[in-house]
């Protein structure tokens, strides 16, 4: 090997050395600023009420500002491009649902950005049923009598959702399908536009985030047919899962943590074990019963796994509905 050679071998090592090095003394030395948590929601719902939660749990964790910053609109594609662009240094994360990713991977047909290279998971925080709800008057108490009731009158009825390709649109598609009946459907521009929609009887029905409507059935002013998950909600104990009537139907509002693709596994594993030590506080237990959600703890791995097994099923339930966002 020449002298040239060898030299040039020389400084190319220790450039990636130097750049190795930077590269663990910046993770180490994070956080040392301020921390922008984007949350693709308007501010209310239940998205943004547990995304401002973890926020300031990990504020107080990772001892630096975790800032909310909400970036609504274009069906979360617009705050999804945000985060697929920003540096992978740790002060860019993502609270997200199963709708930014798992569902909007085959509802849109030109994303600008890849839902799976450009995008480090992180941590998956909790998992909450949708219930189905009725207005108080409906003339159905009971899964199986709306479900006859329906049967009765094809395409007469119709429901409310979030928007075309919305879990909310998704799991009524399903409902309609495993139930064999006709429904119209009726988008609003977000899950409170759809729960006013029923109740002022302008809609017959919609599935719907447990949260906005407790006070409303506490009210009587709607009703509950059913829950999506597969065994009865805590925060509904008198309602039963629509899986009852029918077998296997299970659609849960899974919410975690991403960031940009790239980000340093050490930072990564700070923020996992930053939430499951959380996980467990009495303000933690007591925010979830209230809203309807399971507390969920698990590796980047295994939330990359499930993500991934997500986006089968939800493509499957947008290709049945037939929706589609050029």
């Amino acid at each position: 090997m020449s002298t040239a050679s060898f030299t040039f071998l020389r400084k190319f090592a220790a450039g990636i050395l130097l750049f190795m090095l930077c590269g663990i003394a910046g993770a180490q030395s994070w956080p040392s600023k301020p921390i922008r948590m984007i949350i693709p929601f308007s501010p209310g719902g239940v998205s943004d009420i547990l995304g401002r939660f973890w926020a300031d749990k990990l504020s107080k964790t990772l001892q630096t500002p975790v800032v909310v910053e909400n970036r609504p609109g274009a069906g979360t594609t617009i705050a999804s491009g945000v985060v697929a662009a920003a540096p992978p240094d740790g002060y860019t994360l993502y609270f997200t649902d199963i709708t930014t990713h798992a569902i909007n991977a085959t509802l849109y047909k030109n994303l600008r950005y890849d839902t799976v290279r450009d995008f480090t998971d992180i941590a998956m925080v909790a998992g909450a049923p949708l219930v189905l709800v009725v207005p108080s008057k409906f003339p159905a108490d009971t899964l199986q009598a709306f479900i006859d009731y329906a049967k009765s009158k094809p395409g007469e009825l119709n429901y409310a959702s979030s928007g075309n390709g919305t879990i909310l649109h998704l799991a009524a598609e399903a409902l309609k399908s495993a139930a064999g009946i006709k429904l119209t459907h009726v988008p609003y521009k977000g899950s409170t536009e759809a729960i006013m929609a029923t109740l002022s009887g302008q809609t017959s029905v919609n599935f719907a985030p447990i949260a906005p409507v407790v006070e409303h059935l506490k009210a009587g002013s709607l009703k509950t047919l059913g829950v999506t998950s597969a065994s009865k909600n805590a925060a509904l104990p008198d309602t039963d899962p629509i899986a009852k009537t029918i077998p296997s139907f299970e659609i849960i509002l899974y919410s975690g943590i991403l960031g940009p693709a790239n980000m340093p596994k050490d930072i990564v594993d700070r923020i996992n074990t930053a939430i499951a030590q959380n996980m467990n506080d009495a303000d933690t237990k007591k925010l979830y019963a209230n809203i309807g959600a399971d507390r969920i703890t698990m590796s980047p791995s295994e939330f990359r796994s499930l993500f991934a097994d997500l986006t089968k099923t939800m493509g499957r339930l947008v290709e049945q509905s037939g929706a589609r966002v050029n």
